[in-house]
């Protein structure tokens, strides 16, 4: 396409040791990465409030995040972003052949069945080890809701998983118990951190069990919560008050009027 090659040039040029930008010439992987995760967000952001325009000059934004990368690896030789687009084309192509091959699936849920199988046996054909486990590759780099839920979703495909929601729920009180246990005995605040963590992972399997993202799910909560909270700082500043001064009993009738709006 004219204007994917219009956008190599330019990420071309950028980089040209002569006429290139300053600031582009002196980044590498490691520099650009964390403006690629941040770019991800934004795109995330633009979907959780509907913004189709913002959505579209997001994508735009972290489409050049990975043309970035493509122009860094071309300088070193590493790859192309030809090989990029030929390579996750392959992958589509091989991880659905119900759709590209004459393999029958039932529907969305055996399709990840068979999808996470798949990429077991790439992870396998590119390992060296003679035996590679079921949760190799669930990248450290993911937000902690995030990985929890994909480590889960790893171990229930081999079937290590609750039968049922209640299941889930009496796992959950269980863990508000030890975490109850823990506060009540004075312990170490290590301690009271592990039981929370356990508690927090079991909520994310939860969330995996009514099939909703974790992350996304908490990513929404927190997106309430600041826009009930600055109705209450904007109505009080309205009234020419400030949080200082003001009552929490005050404060919690903005916010039910918060959440009544």
């Amino acid at each position: 396409m004219e204007s994917i090659t219009r956008l190599l040039e330019i990420m071309k040029t950028l980089r040209d040791p002569i006429h290139g930008c300053p600031w582009d010439k002196e980044q590498d992987f490691s520099s650009i990465a964390p403006y690629t995760i941040a770019e991800a967000y934004e795109v995330a952001d633009a979907v959780e409030r509907n913004d189709m325009e913002d959505l579209c000059s997001e994508l735009g934004d972290l489409l050049f995040q990975v043309v970035y990368h493509a122009q860094l690896a071309d300088e070193k030789r590493y790859f192309s972003f030809e090989d990029i687009v030929t390579g996750v084309s392959d992958k589509l192509q091989q991880r659905h052949p119900h759709v590209f091959g004459d393999q029958k699936i039932k529907n969305a849920k055996a399709q990840s069945r068979v999808w996470e199988g798949l990429k077991a046996q790439e992870r396998k054909k590119k390992s060296k080890e003679k035996f590679i486990s079921i949760i190799e590759g669930v990248n450290l780099n993911m937000p902690s809701l995030s990985r929890a839920q994909k480590l889960q979703s790893r171990a229930a495909t081999v079937g290590f998983d609750w039968n049922d929601i209640q299941s889930v729920f009496a796992k959950i009180e269980e863990e508000i118990e030890e975490f109850r246990g823990e506060l009540s005995d004075h312990h170490d605040k290590s301690r009271v951190r592990e039981e929370l963590g356990d508690l927090l992972f079991t909520c994310v399997n939860l969330a995996r069990h009514v099939d909703i993202d974790a992350e996304a799910a908490l990513r929404s909560a927190n997106h309430k919560f600041e826009t009930r909270f600055r109705y209450i700082e904007d109505t009080l500043a309205g009234q020419n008050k400030g949080l200082e001064g003001t009552s929490l009993e005050e404060m919690e009738k903005l916010w039910e009027a918060a959440k009544t709006r």
